[in-house]
C-alpha cells in the first residue's frame, strides 16, 4: 500500500506544470495588446436549430484589428459556436498581423473579461503560447491583451 501512495504521489502534477508555465518562462512572456473592431467588418450570427440564442448557433466575423492608438493593424476572424445560451461560446479565431498570425481557441464569456489559449501561431508567431484576455469595452471593440511565451 506504502508503494502504490508513493507512486501516486510522484505522478501528481504541480499547479505550475498544470498551467503551463514557470518561473523559468515567467521573464520570456511578451504582452501585446490589441483591440478587435466589431463596428465594421463582418459580424454576422447564424441562427441554427430553435428560433433565437439555442445551443448550436454560429457567429462568424472578419474585423479589423486595431493597435491600441486604435490604428489598423491586420484582422480579427474567426467562429464561435453558442454552447450555453446567454453566457458562453466556445471560440476559434486569428489575429492576422503584418509579421504572422496568432491562433487562440476556447470559452467566451457572453459578459466580463475571458481567458483564451493561444495555441500557436506563424511567422514571427509560431510555435508561441499564451493566453489571450479578451474584455469588451461597451462600444462593440474588444481588448484583447495577449501574454505571449516563446
Amino acid at each position: 500500500m506504502r508503494k502504490v501512495v508513493l507512486m501516486a504521489a510522484l505522478a501528481v502534477p504541480t499547479a505550475t506544470q498544470l498551467l503551463g508555465c514557470s518561473s523559468a518562462h515567467a521573464k520570456d512572456d511578451e504582452t501585446l495588446v490589441t483591440i478587435a473592431d466589431a463596428r465594421s467588418g463582418i459580424a454576422q450570427p447564424v441562427d441554427l436549430g430553435a428560433q433565437g440564442d439555442s445551443p448550436g448557433d454560429l457567429f462568424v466575423f472578419d474585423q479589423p484589428l486595431l493597435n491600441e492608438a486604435r490604428e489598423n493593424i491586420g484582422s480579427n476572424s474567426g467562429y464561435c459556436v453558442r454552447t450555453l445560451p446567454g453566457q458562453f461560446s466556445e471560440c476559434q479565431w486569428t489575429l492576422t498581423l503584418a509579421d504572422g498570425t496568432i491562433t487562440v481557441a476556447g470559452r467566451e464569456a457572453e459578459t466580463g473579461t475571458s481567458y483564451v489559449p493561444i495555441v500557436g501561431g506563424t511567422g514571427s508567431y509560431q510555435g508561441v503560447r499564451g493566453v489571450l484576455a479578451t474584455t469588451p469595452n461597451g462600444d462593440r471593440t474588444f481588448t484583447q491583451v495577449l501574454t505571449i511565451q516563446r
